[in-house]
């Protein structure tokens, strides 16, 4: 972002919380606006959270963060403008002499020329796994005599018993020696924290403070609630239909022959023409309409059917639950294009990731249909559970917005019997790289198109995702993933106006 006012944009800050994605924000010379921008930022973050008394503890964090980072590529700056070595001891003692003075004196001076030096500083916050991570991270790495610095100074927080004792004593007068890092530890210790959330590492060029906090030990209780009472609600919700479950179970029987097969389901005839219907969709793009059942288990094989068969109940299943989800169903068809394709596009040697992408994909946000799209009735039950165990209900509202949706989704996948990969897809399609192993590379292909679909409606940006997944992808760049993102775009327009 460039350093410009710019007002907070709620909406993203929800959708990176319940997809887990980080926020980023970039400036160079760190205005005024800029800093009261970040601060509301991290409030923001974290009333959605629902963790207001950090607040004032975190805002501390990070300003006393930001402020050193752009402190230390104003330093670069001026190390090179004297001629003195930063790397050198003696030489950084000499330059650290003056340094205050001289550049707080000329301080538009230096930050203009850090700034054409493309010397950042930037700010990170991410919630996942029910944690809060956040991060300043600024491009001038620390030296090594630097790095032994910081370390020696917090390793003396212990023998301060509070803040203002730490303020009442003098540590050093050239750089005040880590003293607002001493503070910001006894802060994060007033919220039950310790100098163990805190981390300054130096990677790739950068320098980088993380703190890392569990949501509160009262938050996490009352997540663990909604999510049970959720879970014990999920019996309340339509059984999965007899006649696909049957069929289901026939499937799964390693002596059933595919004429036996294709025989029940043909006895079906709503079935058969819904199976027929999907057998005929973008999912399996056959070169020619397939047009009786046997031919169908024929051509898609025992896991195909099945997986259309899971499709086809889900959806009776979720047409009785009733509410306006058109919407969720939308996304949830372009989420199944979209990962179709790309599986076979990309993974084209693994036939379960690709046999399995489609139907991956179309469930992968099972949970929220149900915070979305459930009776009023079914919700209002869940919620009086809630608050007569002493939930707020703004934190129930919270959980509604999408928070922890893939557990609850999983939960529904494993009442209603479904397959093991798509059990683990729904419930990790936010954070593939906690899947089990053996479907990791299918999650991967959901959780892309997934934000794929975002990415184009602008609810986030292309640097909130992972790049290192997108680069085992062979997807480098932005340029790269907005090309395949306008084809698949423009290919699942062409086969909504064929439907």
């Amino acid at each position: 972002m460039a350093d410009r006012k710019v007002s907070v944009d709620t909406a993203k800050i929800k959708m990176a919380i319940s997809s887990g994605l980080p926020l980023t924000i970039i400036t160079y010379t760190l205005p005024h606006d800029m800093e009261m921008y970040m601060g509301d930022i991290l409030e923001c973050f974290l009333k959605e959270l629902g963790q207001e008394h950090m607040v004032q503890y975190l805002s501390y964090c990070q300003q006393e963060l930001i402020t050193n980072a752009k402190k230390a590529n104003t330093k670069r700056i001026y190390f090179k403008e004297k001629g003195l070595d930063i790397n050198d001891i003696d030489e950084y003692e000499q330059g650290m002499q003056d340094f205050r003075r001289i550049t707080l004196n000329n301080i538009a001076y230096y930050l203009e020329k850090q700034k054409r030096a493309g010397l950042y500083v930037k700010l990170v916050l991410q919630f996942r796994n029910n944690k809060i991570k956040m991060e300043v991270h600024n491009n001038s790495a620390l030296t090594v005599f630097e790095y032994k610095r910081i370390h020696d100074k917090l390793s003396r927080v212990q023998q301060y018993t509070s803040i203002d004792d730490a303020l009442n004593q003098i540590l050093d007068d050239t750089e005040g020696a880590g003293l607002g890092l001493i503070i910001m530890i006894l802060m994060l210790e007033k919220i039950g924290m310790t100098e163990e959330n805190f981390q300054i590492i130096c990677e790739n060029g950068e320098t980088i403070n993380r703190i890392i906090l569990p949501v509160s030990a009262k938050t996490s209780t009352d997540l663990d609630i909604i999510s049970h009472e959720f879970k014990k609600s999920i019996d309340d919700l339509p059984q999965f239909p007899e006649n696909i479950a049957r069929l289901n179970k026939l499937l799964s029987d390693p002596d059933t022959k595919m004429s036996e097969i294709a025989r029940q389901i043909s006895n079906d005839v709503g079935l058969t023409a819904e199976l027929l219907k999907q057998v005929n969709s973008a999912a399996f793009a056959l070169a020619s309409p397939c047009k009786n059942i046997a031919e169908a288990v024929k051509m898609v094989g025992i896991r195909g059917i099945k997986n259309i068969l899971f499709t086809v109940g889900s959806l009776k299943a979720f047409a009785e639950i009733g509410g306006n989800n058109e919407n969720l169903w939308k996304h949830a068809y372009q989420t199944a294009f979209y990962s179709y394709n790309l599986a076979k596009n990309f993974c084209s040697d693994d036939k379960i990731t690709v046999e399995d992408s489609y139907i991956c994909g179309l469930l992968h946000d099972m949970g929220k249909i149900v915070y979305e799209s459930a009776h009023p009735d079914f919700l209002e039950n869940v919620k009086k559970a809630c608050f007569a165990k002493g939930i707020d209900s703004e934190l129930f509202e919270k959980i509604l917005s999408g928070v922890n949706h893939g557990e609850i989704g999983a939960r529904i996948a494993e009442k209603w019997n479904f397959s093991e990969s798509i059990i683990a897809v729904i419930r990790f399609h936010h954070a593939p790289d906690n899947c089990p192993q053996k479907f990791r590379r299918l999650s991967s292909v959901v959780y892309i198109a997934d934000l794929m679909t975002h990415f184009q409606q602008r609810e986030i940006e292309f640097y909130q995702i992972d790049g290192n997944l997108l680069t085992s992808f062979g997807i480098k760049t932005e340029e790269q993933f907005q090309k395949i993102s306008d084809k698949l775009e423009a290919a699942f327009k062409k086969q909504m106006e064929i439907v």
